[in-house]
């Protein structure tokens, strides 16, 4: 199909079994992408779907593939993604994910799959993150962990994983830290004391630990900025 001189072995050719030099024929030759959307092998089209028209592209939300299918949904309008919130393949859906906002996305927060919902969390505005507070992932609620606003991260200080707390008190206001102070998990006193107000280190002072209380010495005769 491809015409003579355009296709060059071993760097950029359609017909090669490596994607990055099918990919550099393609750069070469978007105005080709058309006439490779029905190629028999399936990277052939998922990267044809790469530069083909547009007015194409919803065609592609057939194929039987999900690599073409998803990426047919990066570069579809979101309202043209969202028909295939529902795909059966977990990487169109996080295709999807990453295409969608406001109601829709939020309806990805009840994605059976965990990385669908990783996807959903780190693109919700933070104020909506509290929705996910509950996820039964340890992954989706680290992303809340990272990106809640710092006053709503006390809502995970009772986390049951003890890595979500711990990223929660890398970020919560210092004066709340002292909520922290008891907590079972040594890497959580830890990130409390390196981050309490300076008047809140004393309770520190007996913790089971000799890393957390060498960690709340060290500030306590540290100069105070000011």
């Amino acid at each position: 199909m491809e015409k003579a001189g355009q296709c060059r072995l071993g760097r950029a050719c359609v017909q090669d079994h490596l994607a990055k030099r099918v990919d550099r024929f393609f750069q070469a030759h978007p105005e080709l992408a058309d006439s490779y959307l029905t190629h028999p092998f399936f990277e052939v089209r998922a990267i044809a779907a790469r530069y083909c028209s547009v007015f194409r592209l919803p065609q592609m939300l057939a194929d039987e593939e999900p690599d073409v299918r998803a990426q047919a949904v990066l570069r579809l309008p979101p309202h043209r993604a969202a028909r295939l919130a529902g795909d059966p393949n977990r990487r169109v859906r996080v295709a999807v994910a990453s295409r969608l906002s406001g109601r829709a996305l939020i309806a990805m927060l009840a994605d059976a799959d965990y990385y669908v919902r990783v996807v959903t969390a780190r693109r919700l505005p933070p104020d909506l993150l509290t929705m996910a507070l509950h996820d039964p992932e340890v992954e989706v609620r680290r992303v809340l962990a990272r990106r809640l606003p710092p006053e709503r991260l006390v809502l995970l200080l009772h986390d049951p994983e003890p890595m979500v707390r711990a990223e929660a008190a890398e970020r919560i206001p210092p004066a709340q830290l002292h909520l922290l102070a008891h907590d079972p998990d040594i890497r959580v006193r830890f990130a409390a004391a390196n981050r309490i107000s300076p008047e809140l280190l004393s309770l520190f002072d007996n913790d089971p630990e000799p890393l957390v209380r060498d960690c709340a010495t060290q500030r306590l005769h540290q100069p105070q900025e000011g």
